[in-house]
């Protein structure tokens, strides 16, 4: 089985510097294109199937790859964001000031009451991989989520339920895709993270010179 985690286009969110969490925001006109490209590379991946987080920023970028590749769209909300109850839509900085608490801890998993716990998310990613591996174990499988969920699930993957010890080190941009394949041992095999590769034509030429 192979699976391809998506991160969802730019949001409206993200361009006004706010912490989404669970809270619904749209494509910005940027994440709208990314989508676009995304989609028009996505018909190298043979995906077979296409899951989606709910929430409308990933759902969006979901349908723009199943127009090119003659997909049907399925909803999942078990991929959706970590929900982050009182820190949504509040930028980094408001955060640090209403709740100093959290410039110690990861703002994925704070423990602030009204958050998804560790417990919650650890809950989460087992069920999406033994579902996956239920389903789908001779498919390609696209899944449109978010960027905490997908670093948090690629941690899990490596640590299992001791994956909150471990610092999260996955950097997942808009659109990006990263390959997991799971053997016919069901073991997880990382072939790549965060290759955006076919965003290259809306980044500006470098006019840095470099030493080779």
């Amino acid at each position: 089985m192979n699976v391809f985690f998506i991160r969802h286009g730019e949001s409206m969110g993200n361009r006004q510097g706010k912490i989404q969490g669970s809270m619904d925001f749209e494509l910005s006109e940027l994440g709208s294109k990314q989508a676009h490209l995304l989609a028009v590379y996505s018909e190298n991946l043979a995906l077979d199937y296409l899951y989606s987080s709910d929430l409308t920023r990933a759902y969006d970028t979901a349908k723009a790859i199943a127009a090119h590749n003659r997909l049907d769209v399925k909803r999942w909300t078990k991929v959706r964001e970590v929900h982050l109850g009182p820190l949504q839509g509040l930028s980094r900085s408001d955060i640090y000031e209403r709740f100093p608490e959290t410039k110690e801890r990861s703002i994925l998993t704070s423990g602030l009451d009204g958050t998804e716990s560790v417990e919650q998310l650890t809950q989460r990613c087992r069920l999406v991989v033994e579902q996956l591996l239920l389903a789908h174990q001779n498919d390609n499988v696209g899944i449109v989520s978010h960027g905490g969920f997908i670093s948090i699930l690629l941690t899990y993957l490596l640590a299992g339920e001791q994956w909150p010890s471990l610092h999260r080190a996955f950097q997942i941009g808009n659109t990006s895709i990263t390959h997991v394949e799971w053997t016919k041992e069901q073991k997880p095999l990382i072939h790549y993270t965060n290759q955006t590769v076919h965003l290259s034509s809306l980044l500006e030429p470098s006019t840095k010179i470099g030493l080779l």
